[in-house]
């Protein structure tokens, strides 16, 4: 995970709705996965109101905060 992918994704999840229309009176909570990161993209991507998945083993966790609050799209 890198900072120009969280960037990335933001600026495809505030179009979602203009792509898939059928979706324009729903909520979109944003969440990126990774299995890597480079230190802080995860971080920005926490900041920016996305769920962050850490993939680890045969599993994978939310890592946000229980007190963490989404963003919605």
């Amino acid at each position: 995970l890198r900072p120009n992918d969280v960037t990335d994704f933001i600026e495809r999840l505030n179009k979602a709705k203009t792509y898939l229309p059928e979706y324009s009176d729903h909520r979109i909570a944003g969440c990126m996965a990774f299995l890597k990161d480079d230190g802080h993209a995860k971080n920005m991507a926490m900041k920016r109101g996305l769920l962050v998945i850490r993939a680890t083993g045969n599993s994978a966790s939310i890592i946000n905060a229980p007190e963490f609050d989404v963003k919605y799209f």
